[in-house]
């Protein structure tokens, strides 16, 4: 396999060193999530990509020529971090003395529980607006670095932009408080919800710990099962990047019912339920609370049929 450096070279040469790019400076995020929040921040000053596209899944994303390409001329790079996109240092290592900055840096992190013990970072803070305001300033700072003469642009922008986050942070407090207290149980394929459960007051359940490990051995599927029975748990849920196939087990199992499809770790098309942060995180928690709403199955039985 050709390392980064390699592809590069073969897309093309980079720009001759210490001179900019025509146009807007060009800034690189490792997956849409980021470079939508860095779109808010650059308030059209700056040319921001994502390296992955709607739908990819990021965890070890392989990269490819195309993507290599596009990057040409970047002048910073956005990484999440906490172990999620490390393929952005091949990625990189391609560009030159290209700076990176890690977004999720100051975030209060969490472990990945596996039910017996902890251990690693669990790396999807940004599915906590409280800790999605930690990302937008690191983004700021680094635009400012970036681009001193539009400080008080990127300034601006940013605030318009934290006022808008916490006013969503009170409106999934509000909605996710009527929850009823048997049903806060939240289940997903991955657990990638820990911040989510963590600032709103529920719980988690999950067939693996992250996507980069998600073998569901019979073991994790039987345990996820006999919660979700027990617990007499309305629906189980899927992310949209993933196979929903196991879940959807989980459900006819279980006598739940399968509730439908998350979206962490990558923004629909701009068309979709999903183009935006703000839009995600809103149809996340519709989607919880009317697969919840549907109210509690029978204490046993095979239940209905999951959605396709």
């Amino acid at each position: 396999m050709l390392s980064a450096a390699q592809l590069l070279v073969a897309c093309g040469s980079p720009p001759a060193p210490g001179l900019p790019p025509p146009g807007r400076p060009k800034v690189l995020a490792s997956f849409t999530v980021v470079a939508d929040m860095a779109r808010e921040v650059a308030c059209g000053q700056l040319e921001v990509a994502s390296i992955t596209r709607p739908g990819a899944e990021i965890h070890g994303y392989e990269i490819t020529p195309s993507d290599l390409r596009r990057a040409q001329g970047a002048r910073l790079v956005l990484e999440n971090g906490l172990g999620l996109d490390r393929w952005t240092h091949r990625f990189t290592a391609g560009l030159g003395a290209v700076p990176r900055v890690v977004v999720s840096r100051g975030v209060e992190t969490l472990p990945i529980r596996d039910g017996t013990s902890a251990h690693a970072v669990n790396p999807h803070a940004w599915m906590s607006p409280r800790m999605a305001r930690t990302y937008v300033a690191n983004i700021r700072e680094a635009f400012i670095a970036l681009d001193p003469p539009r400080a008080s642009t990127y300034r601006r922008c940013a605030a318009d932009y934290l006022a808008r986050i916490d006013s969503l942070d009170r409106e999934l407090a509000t909605r996710l408080a009527s929850i009823p207290p048997a049903q806060r149980l939240l289940v997903s394929c991955e657990g990638a919800f820990s911040y989510l459960t963590r600032d709103y007051g529920l719980e988690e359940a999950w067939l693996w710990p992250v996507n980069g490990e998600r073998e569901v051995t019979p073991q994790r599927m039987q345990r996820l099962i006999t919660t979700v029975r027990n617990r007499r748990v309305p629906a189980v849920f899927c992310e949209s990047t993933v196979d929903a196939r196991a879940q959807q087990r989980v459900a006819r199992e279980s006598g739940a019912r399968f509730g439908g499809l998350f979206y962490v770790d990558s923004l629909s098309l701009p068309g979709g339920p999903a183009p935006s942060y703000l839009a995600l995180m809103r149809r996340n928690v519709d989607t919880l609370i009317n697969g919840l709403r549907a109210g509690t199955p029978p204490a046993s039985g095979s239940g209905p049929d999951p959605a396709p």
